[in-house]
């Protein structure tokens, strides 16, 4: 009889011992390492650990991902799980490490790295993910010769396409400068209403601001731009004007009621000329923190430095 009861035991403790795991799993959502588990079950030897995690591993419960040096066990996605269904081990684990990547993508030496597979198996796996249109290749401007991976269905992030300054991976400089000339226009029209009906200074001063959103729905209406701009990207090109020295820029202290401080702009006549910096393309360029050698904006490739310099 105690034979019997100890057999009997012994698959009890098994699927309590996967069931403790996978609530640890549930715990930790980015995935535990070898460290945690012996922290979380010390009562339990090597050997029980191991098969608790083959099981599991075996049943597709949990996945078994590289990070860095470590081995990490992570519970598995079941909407994953389901859109990767027919593939195999190798490239479900592909698969996982583009999904974590989210909508910035990863390139694929990051693969390489984080699945530890040799490059013509990783160009393999990609290959067919994108058949079955699980992934998709999408080209960084911060790089124009290599590719980012992510899923299929997400919008890339503004930091691999340029968000609106760039159409095909080609820096809009025209259509920049169109968004500079309508946006000073829209506060020089402002200023000049203000100096007709204000006769006080102070007033026409006042009179003169108006808010960012403001002049984001004015260039919305405009219809000048064939992809929707953000309040966001408006304050870039406002930001390009001030330092052009042809708008002031000026922010309302929070309310007692709790209304948050905002910024307001207003169309000026510099007192002094411009300095040379700000004369010159670097001065009113809005990707000016993206210029670099090799990168997407460069002051070797860039038409308008050699320009300024030719005049």
């Amino acid at each position: 009889m105690a034979t019997s009861v100890s057999v009997k035991e012994e698959p009890d403790e098994a699927i309590d011992l996967e069931t403790r795991f996978i609530e640890l799993c549930q715990t930790y959502t980015d995935g535990i390492t070898d460290e945690i588990i012996q922290q979380e079950f010390p009562q339990c030897n090597a050997k029980q650990r191991v098969t608790a995690i083959n099981r599991l591993l075996s049943t597709g419960k949990v996945d078994l991902l590289k990070r860095g040096t470590k081995l990490v066990y992570k519970l598995k996605d079941p909407d994953a799980a389901s859109q990767a269904k027919g593939s195999d081990n190798q490239e479900k684990l592909v698969y996982q490490i583009i999904k974590d990547a989210g909508n910035k993508g990863i390139w694929i030496r990051d693969i390489r790295y984080k699945c530890n597979l040799l490059l013509t198996q990783v160009n393999k796996i990609l290959k067919n993910l994108e058949s079955k249109k699980l992934i998709k290749a999408v080209k960084s401007v911060a790089a124009s010769k290599k590719k980012v991976y992510m899923l299929y269905n997400l919008e890339p992030d503004r930091t691999v396409t340029g968000g609106a300054w760039y159409s095909d991976q080609d820096f809009e400089s025209e259509f920049v400068e169109v968004l500079n000339q309508q946006c000073f226009k829209y506060l020089e029209q402002k200023a000049a209403i203000a100096r007709e009906n204000q006769v006080d200074p102070i007033a026409q001063r006042n009179a003169a601001f108006t808010s960012l959103s403001d002049v984001w729905k004015y260039i919305s209406e405009l219809g000048i731009s064939k992809v929707q701009l953000s309040v966001d990207d408006i304050e870039t090109i406002m930001d390009t004007l001030i330092y052009d020295g042809k708008v002031e820029r000026s922010v309302t202290a929070s309310s007692s009621t709790g209304e948050a401080s905002s910024k307001l702009y207003r169309a000026i006549k510099p007192l002094v000329p411009t300095t040379g910096l700000m004369r010159m393309p670097c001065g009113s360029c809005p990707v000016f923190d993206q210029c670099c050698e090799g990168g997407p904006v460069s002051p070797t490739n860039c038409v308008y430095m050699k320009e300024w310099l030719e005049y």
